[in-house]
């Protein structure tokens, strides 16, 4: 029969056997075969660290997790992975995680884990810092600058505005007010004053759709509006463009400033990736963005006719202003975004949904994907129809 000893009797010799003494010496005293012993070392033989103490059995479960952790790093290391994914996509996401309120892990481990040097990172999250109080700035100074422009009924240029900024502490150069004035299309008194006076004349910022939001072709017609949205303390400004025929988003970027250049490029994106169409008309409300020159240049150039709402009269735009509405009902006022690159990813994935998968009343429960592909695949089979030629 085996023997069957007491509890306290092994926690007796288990006791010697941590002040020091070898298993092989207290198994020849007491006559008990060494592999009994170490079945009694792992019952009850504890293991003690600065954070927990352990059970043998409980050490041997972490040893194997960890051991299995450590095949895994090795995997996604020898996989090439991670080294494919662009620095700043990483620097971003780590960014993303530092930032986190409930994030539990230092600098290090975020950098350890994606292979990214501590270093990098911390000049990226500086180098934000420093471009978010540059943008604070520059906003500040663009709204101080437009004032003065306006106080002056639109005659200084930005000589005179320098001086009033001086005269009220700002000091700041002529060249950078002049390239505020630039982006803001503003444009003082100035010797061609009236050469400037007919070219205005000649350009009439006309409705040329008057509401009726139909068009017979993709690329026909496209309607653009821009929205905000406050993150964590800061605007954020997202523009679109909408194919009317489809009502698919063909073009959008999110920005913090509210500049012609949001509006610029993003038309710049849709027009070429939308193979530069022709013959197309381009609806927007009369937002400084729009009216500016730089704009109007652009459209000009593409040969795009440019059509306006009228002054306060939303409803000319109606169908962008109903995509935002059902944006934000549908997506944004149901998410809690802490930062930029969250606000874009969601403005990203909702596109893709809309466009992609959800079904559009005035398509007839259809989706402007598949209305757009619709249209497309009855050209192509009519063009390769002999009976139609």
């Amino acid at each position: 029969m085996p023997v069957t000893y007491p509890i306290e009797f092994k926690k007796a010799i288990m006791r010697r056997y941590q002040n020091g003494e070898t298993l092989k010496s207290l198994s020849e005293e007491f006559h008990v075969s060494q592999s009994t012993l170490y079945h009694w070392r792992k019952e009850f033989c504890s293991i003690e660290t600065p954070q927990h103490t352990y059970t043998p059995k409980e050490f041997d479960a972490i040893s194997r997790k960890l051991e299995k952790l450590e095949h895994e790093k090795e995997i996604i290391q020898l996989s090439g992975f991670l080294e494919k994914v662009p620095l700043k996509t990483k620097l971003a996401t780590l960014e993303e995680l530092y930032k986190t309120e409930e994030n539990p892990y230092s600098v290090y481990e975020l950098c350890e884990a994606l292979g990214v040097a501590r270093g990098t990172f911390y000049n990226h999250i500086f180098r934000r810092a420093d471009r978010s109080e540059y943008n604070r700035e520059q906003e500040e100074l663009m709204l101080k600058v437009q004032q003065i422009f306006d106080d002056s009924s639109q005659r200084f240029g930005a000589e005179k505005i320098r001086i009033i900024l001086t005269e009220s502490g700002i000091r700041v150069s002529k060249k950078r007010i002049a390239a505020i004035m630039q982006e803001l299309d503003l444009h003082s008194v100035r010797p061609d004053a009236k050469k400037q006076f007919k070219k205005r004349q000649q350009y009439r910022k006309q409705n040329l759709l008057e509401r009726q939001f139909t068009a017979e072709r993709p690329n026909q017609i496209w309607v653009s509006d821009i929205t905000y949205f406050k993150v964590n303390g800061y605007w954020l400004y997202f523009c679109m463009i909408l194919d009317l025929f489809s009502r698919k988003i063909v073009g959008w970027r999110v920005s913090r400033n509210a500049s012609t250049n949001l509006v610029t490029t993003t038309f710049r994106n849709a027009y070429r990736e939308r193979g530069e169409p022709k013959g197309l008309t381009f609806h927007s409300d009369r937002g400084k963005q729009y009216t500016s020159r730089a704009f109007r240049e652009l459209l000009q150039k593409c040969g795009t006719k440019q059509s306006f709402s009228a002054t306060g009269q939303p409803h000319d735009n109606a169908v962008a202003e109903t995509f935002f509405a059902t944006f934000k009902k549908e997506e944004a006022y149901r998410r809690e975004y802490t930062s930029e690159q969250s606000f874009r990813r969601s403005v990203e994935q909702y596109i893709a949904f809309y466009n992609e998968t959800r079904p559009h009343r005035t398509l007839k429960y259809k989706t402007p994907q598949t209305f757009e592909d619709e249209y497309f695949m009855k050209k192509q089979c009519s063009n390769s129809d002999p009976a139609k030629k």
